[in-house]
This record gives structure tokens, C-alpha cells and sequence, in this order.
């Protein structure tokens, strides 16, 4: 699928759940009630049929969201539905971890590849503040039993805003090195009152800083074939490179064998719009086509009406074809008034 710029969409990522047992700080109010009426929900069915004509149109990489995807009952069989999907490259999870020690190995085998934590802090009182709850231990179980199920890589996500102490996230640089995780730092988004409550910081200037003090390189292009040629030293070959890397918005910096240690992800102060490949599906089947615009695709309504598959995929191409150039983060940041997970992550 391109869109109205030319750019190739091939990644969907997919809310199958507004709920959280979370409640973060830039993410969403303690007293939030506007969760979506589980009578609305899309069947993990209705899921499965409207995944599948994505990746019938190219989408090849897909991601289960939330709110925190894990509290919906059933997920390893919904992820072993899309797993099996012909064209379906790529599955992945992002998850808070407060569930993942009893979900891990039921994730890997349904055919899961690759997780996004959230660790904002290693501090337990940090972690209290920040997630309303003090259950930090329970995020580093789920860590330690990704580890023992095989998942690799691990990516830990850091919402890093002006006011964060920059000893929290060395620390949880220092701790990605030792587990053998990826640190990536991502800016806040004026989503919500919440994200518009926050002063973003610049994250390049910080990762370089922090890259530095670490030892480590900016990844080049074209790095990862370099380092296949010094496979048997140790390096990683390009593919394992590529693996940890992916193809998203981050930019990483590497221990100098080509893997990815730290990385930085900058919607405010240097948007990767040009390069958007993706589109979310919320948990009732809404097509967001934006995280910064309103432009939108009822797709659940249609299903719930009795749209054939060929009036959903014509939606689902006319909605790509609409796809916003941009977002309007910075000159508008008070644009978007509902809440990340009302989107999916």
C-alpha cells in the first residue's frame, strides 16, 4: 500500500485493549473513565478478519498494543492466529511487563518474536510515582522470564521528558548494557492533557551525551554488512543487526559489532514523518491514520454492519490514500485531545 506521499505502509499496530493497570504519568489521568464499552470491542474474530486484509494489501509487520495488551484474556491465540498469516513478517508486543512473567512463554510459543517494555525508571519509589503503583519487581520478573523464553531482542521504552534526572536514565543505560537489552528514549507527545503537561527535552543532544560516556558508536549505514565480516571475532552478523535495529523512527548508537544499544526516538524535535510506514487499529476497530491528526476509518462499525471484505478492504485503501502528511505536535500541541491509549501504542 502507498499512501498519498508515496510512502509504503506495511506495518499496522493493533490495540486490543483501552485498559491499563497502569496509570502514568504522561499516559493517562488517575481518575480516567472514558475507557471504551467492551460491548465494542472487536472480537479477537473480528481482529484476526481485519488483520488479515492489511496484510492481504502488503502490511507485513504487526504489533499487539494496549493500553497494556496482557490483560486481554486470550492473547497468545490471537497472536498464533495472526502468526500463521501469510506475508506476516514480524509480531511484536508492547507491554508495561506487570503481566509478562505468567505471558512470556505462551507469547514465544504463538509465534511472538519481539517485545517493547516499558521501564521508565529503576528507582522503586521513581516507579511508584511515575505508574501509580509500586510493582517494579513484577516488570523485572517479566524481563528475567523474556530472557529464559528466548525473546531477542528486548527493547526497553523510556519516556524521557525535561524533567527526568539524567542519573535515572543512565542507570537504565548501564542496565540495558549488562542485560543485553536495547535502551531506546522516546520524547513525549502533547497527547491527552496528560502528554500536553510535559516539557519535552531534546533527545539527540542527550543520546549522543550518554552514547559517549558509554563507549559507544552511532550505527552507519550499511554498518550491519561491515559487521558480518567480523562474525567470527564475535561481531554480530548483518541480519542479527538488522533484527535489533528494526525499521522504525529510532536512531541507535552500538557497541562497535553492529548491535544496537541505545537509541532515541524524537517525534518533537526531529519528526520521522517522511519515513511513516504505519497505521494503528484501535481496540473497536478504528483506523487511525495518524497519532497527530484526526483523520479516521470506522472500520469496526462496517465489520459490525456487515461490510463484505472487499467494502473493507476499498475502506482500508481509501483511508491509506487520505493519510496525512504529518503531524502538528509542535505548531499545534494541543490538537489532539484523546489519550495515547485510546489509540494504541
Amino acid at each position: 500500500m502507498l499512501d498519498g506521499y508515496g510512502r509504503r505502509i506495511d506495518y499496522l499496530r493493533v490495540s486490543v485493549t483501552d485498559r491499563c493497570d497502569l496509570r502514568c504519568t504522561y499516559c493517562m489521568p488517575k481518575d480516567f473513565k472514558g475507557f471504551e464499552t467492551p460491548a465494542n470491542w472487536l472480537s479477537h474474530a473480528e481482529m484476526a478478519r481485519v488483520i488479515s486484509l492489511f496484510v492481504g494489501l502488503g502490511v507485513s509487520k504487526v504489533r499487539l498494543t494496549g493500553g497494556e495488551p496482557l490483560l486481554r484474556r486470550g492473547l497468545p491465540e490471537l497472536a498464533g492466529a495472526i502468526a500463521t498469516m501469510p506475508g506476516v513478517m514480524d509480531l511484536s508486543v508492547s507491554t508495561n511487563g506487570t503481566q509478562l512473567a505468567r505471558h512470556a512463554a505462551a507469547l514465544r510459543a504463538a509465534g511472538v518474536t519481539r517485545l517493547n517494555i516499558s521501564l521508565d525508571t529503576l528507582d522503586a519509589d521513581a516507579f511508584s510515582q511515575i505508574t501509580g503503583r509500586d510493582c517494579l519487581a513484577d516488570v523485572l520478573a517479566g524481563l528475567a522470564a523474556a530472557r529464559v523464553a528466548g525473546f531477542a531482542p528486548i527493547k526497553l521504552n523510556s519516556v524521557v521528558h525535561a524533567a527526568t534526572p539524567r542519573a535515572q536514565v543512565r542507570r537504565l543505560l548501564d542496565y540495558a548494557i549488562a542485560q543485553g537489552f536495547v535502551l531506546r528514549l522516546i520524547e513525549p507527545m502533547p497527547m491527552g492533557s496528560c502528554g500536553q503537561s510535559l516539557r519535552h527535552t531534546d533527545l539527540n543532544a542527550l543520546g549522543a551525551t550518554l552514547a559517549a560516556e558509554a563507549g559507544l558508536v552511532p550505527a552507519m549505514p550499511g554498518a550491519a554488512s561491515g559487521a558480518a565480516s567480523g562474525a567470527a571475532s564475535g561481531a554480530v552478523s548483518a541480519s542479527a543487526a538488522r533484527s535489533h535495529a528494526g525499521s522504525g523512527p529510532a536512531r541507535y548508537w552500538t557497541t562497535g559489532h553492529g548491535a544496537p544499544v541505545l537509541g532515541v526516538i524524537t517525534p518533537m524535535s526531529r519528526h520521522f514523518c517522511a519515513a511513516c510506514n504505519r497505521v494503528r487499529l484501535g481496540v473497536d476497530g478504528t483506523l487511525y491514520l495518524c497519532l497527530g491528526q484526526e483523520e479516521k476509518v470506522p472500520l469496526g462499525r462496517m465489520l459490525r454492519a456487515g461490510a463484505s471484505d472487499a467494502a473493507l478492504t476499498q475502506a482500508i485503501q481509501a483511508g491509506i490514500a487520505a493519510k496525512p502528511e504529518r503531524h502538528d505536535f509542535v505548531s499545534q500541541p494541543e490538537r489532539i485531545v484523546r489519550y495515547m491509549a485510546q489509540t494504541g501504542g
